[in-house]
């Protein structure tokens, strides 16, 4: 089938007196004919190129759909007198929301998401919140794809709707305590930034809410919250750096929201709440990796402030439980999750035991303040995820659920994981996690995909995947590299992939990508690199800095124009960013910006086998990069190797919204990975 080719319109962007051309910016107006048309041709090609492997992906789709438990249902967590779970049907793309009264026993249906998007190409049921006496449920709901959420209430009793639909909401929302009072954020009609925080009145449904706070500084979003105690509302202002927090009683929903501590550049912070004091997570006085203070209720300011948890330069702090009797933190030691817990009266302080050379550990679903158990989450690369019930006193633990695997066949024993150390051109050891079939042999000839993220400080940590299986059953190796950017060895990791510090993503990852193949585990032929958003862009950047090392990329909604998009404050997610990437409106910023951006980089050269996949829909990162970034390989690129490009029209960020239709993408990817490596079967 013939290329397609997309049409050269030549349009000047001029900064700090250097000037850029861009042929494609054309592809920027939305549901313009000509766009239509060329993401169309794109999708034919895409259709045409890989109709040949149409039987392997509905092979893999149902191999995977396969080892899914069809009717499953999760773990019920208690909350004010109700346990609250959900269940999948077999056949049903989306779960059903139950509760049972845990008195009565009495089991009641909240929603059934299956029969709420009937008709409805895409749609995204959220934020799930119910009134304090238990009959009424706000939500949000999401058709687009755009994370444009309708807020919505539902009288529990009657199974009606309420007269309440408030758009272009976060979806989240946050009960006053007297049951009529309902607060929420809504997102500027334009950069979609969460800017204002509303308050609804139930006996007043004729408005969409009066506002209580507005965030005026462009770089930062704001969002309402309760705390666990049922006792404040919380309104915060974040942004990369910075933290500010404002609060009433709960009871006094017409109150003035009272500032906690007034935002300081580069002074980050959350606030819970237990009894009579406060409890601040913060990187106050220089504590990179976080420390836990505490206040008393009516000394908020941060010369209050007292030490509970110490910083510690080898330990990341993460989160916190607040109980009757314990403290219970979640940080980060060289990598690994660690879950510590603490009594309150001083007789115990010790860590859970995890004994996995790589794994993931979270504390769950904990609303309940006056109990001795902590409910957590295990799995690995190798092990299936485990919600676990741990008793803090007894210190016996019991297995709610493990995730189960519809395979006979399936026995962890039969894999094994890893870690290793690459070294990276400074010198910095970079971890990478694996996970292969027990009876691989080291050597040069295992296909092997190396997935990679690296900014906004999230961590990818080592996890279980049922999808996963199907490649490591047909000889591949998964590979995760843990680079700067994220938080995986602890806060000064993140700081030194980001800002002026971003190529060091970059260049961990080929480090990682060379080590692997001098190390046997794979070779440049066999080797496959896979990322999605700003992991997108580091596939982006990879390959114009190193694409002899990969055999074919798997990019996802990658975010490849970054200056142009970080110049453009109209679109969403930019002014909130430059603490992140830089503000390019400041030549230094531009300069070492543009020396990355994967879309300005692109050079006359060989390429690696490339699928490219998007939504049309896409708040986060918009379509025309992904589609500007193609055009511009296909007129670079010097060899004929694959350039694939697909665009889902009916979806966004985060892809398909039914399970079955996100398997399906899934099931897309592993073949055209199995294609380049001949396997068929």
């Amino acid at each position: 089938m013939k290329l397609p080719v997309a049409k050269k319109i030549p349009h000047v962007h001029e900064k700090h007196g250097h000037q850029r051309i861009d042929h494609y910016n054309w592809m920027r107006e939305r549901d313009a004919p000509e766009v239509l048309s060329y993401l169309e041709q794109e999708n034919d090609y895409y259709d045409a190129m890989t109709a040949h492997t149409d039987d392997l992906k509905e092979s893999l789709f149902q191999e995977i759909k396969g080892r899914l438990k069809e009717d499953d249902e999760s773990v019920p967590y208690l909350f004010n007198g109700y346990w609250y779970y959900t269940k999948m049907e077999v056949g049903e793309s989306y779960p059903y929301y139950y509760r049972r009264n845990d008195a009565t026993q009495k089991e009641e249906l909240l929603f059934n998401v299956n029969e709420m998007a009937q008709g409805h190409d895409f749609y995204k049921f959220t934020g799930m919140n119910i009134s304090p006496d238990n009959k009424l449920a706000a939500f949000g709901i999401d058709t687009k794809g755009r994370r444009e959420y309708t807020l919505m209430v539902k009288n529990l009793e009657t199974g009606e709707l309420l007269d309440v639909a408030v758009p272009l909401t976060t979806g989240g929302s946050t009960w006053a305590a007297d049951n009529n009072t309902l607060f929420f954020t809504r997102k500027d009609p334009e950069t979609l930034r969460a800017n204002r925080i509303f308050k609804y009145k139930l006996t007043n449904p004729d408005n969409d809410g009066e506002l209580v706070f507005e965030e005026e500084d462009e770089i930062y979003n704001c969002f309402v919250y309760k705390t666990l105690s049922q006792e404040f509302i919380m309104i915060k202002s974040s942004s990369t750096l910075s933290d500010e927090v404002r609060f009433i009683k709960s009871n006094q929903p017409d109150a003035d929201f009272q500032l906690f501590q007034e935002r300081e550049k580069e002074l980050e912070y959350s606030v819970a709440h237990y009894k009579d004091h406060f409890f601040i997570m913060t990187n106050k006085d220089g504590a990179t990796n976080f420390k836990i203070m505490q206040t008393p209720l009516h000394l908020t300011e941060k010369e209050n402030w007292e030490d509970l948890i110490a910083h510690d330069n080898d330990v990341l702090l993460e989160d916190f439980n607040l109980f009757e009797k314990f403290l219970v933190v979640s940080d980060r030691f060289n990598g690994l999750n660690r879950i510590r817990i603490k009594a309150w009266d001083g007789t115990s302080d010790y860590f859970l035991p995890f004994d996995n050379e790589t794994y993931t550990a979270y504390t769950g679903a904990n609303l309940q303040f006056d109990t001795t158990k902590l409910r957590y989450v295990y799995n690995s690369l190798t092990t299936p995820a485990s919600v676990i019930e741990f008793d803090m006193e007894t210190r016996e633990k019991k297995v709610l659920k493990t995730q189960p695997v519809e395979d006979p066949d399936f026995d962890p024993s039969n894999y094994t994981s890893q870690r290793v150390w690459a070294t990276a051109p400074d010198g910095t050891k970079v971890p990478i996690s694996l996970v292969y079939k027990t009876s691989m042999k080291k050597e040069t000839g295992n296909p092997l995909l190396l997935y990679g993220y690296g900014s906004y400080g999230a961590t990818i940590d080592p996890y279980f995947s049922i999808a996963r299986l199907s490649l490591l059953n047909r000889g591949f190796i998964y590979a995760i590299a843990h680079i700067r950017g994220g938080e995986y060895l602890g806060r000064t990791w993140y700081e030194d992939g980001k800002m002026f510090k971003k190529r060091n993503t970059f260049t961990d990852f080929i480090a990682c990508s060379e080590h692997l193949i001098k190390e046997g585990y794979t070779s440049n032929e066999q080797l496959y690199a896979s990322g999605g958003s700003a992991g997108g862009l580091l596939m982006g950047a990879v390959i114009n800095m190193a694409p002899q090392l990969y055999n074919g990329i798997l990019s996802a909604v990658p975010f490849v124009d970054v200056v142009s998009t970080m110049l453009d404050d109209t679109i969403p997610l930019t002014t909130g960013e430059y603490d992140e990437w830089g503000n390019p409106n400041h030549k230094d910023s531009y300069q070492y910006m543009l020396s990355y951006s994967p879309y300005d980089q692109i050079k006359e050269q060989d390429y690696p086998n490339i699928l490219v996949t998007t939504g049309y829909h896409d708040s986060q990162v918009q379509y025309w990069e992904p589609a500007k970034w193609v055009a511009r390989l296909r007129e670079s690129k010097t060899n004929d190797k694959l350039l694939l490009f697909k665009t889902d029209m009916k979806s966004g960020h985060s892809g398909a919204s039914g399970r079955y239709d996100a398997l399906k993408e899934v099931a897309l990817e592993y073949a055209f990975l199995l294609d380049l490596e001949g396997i068929t079967d």
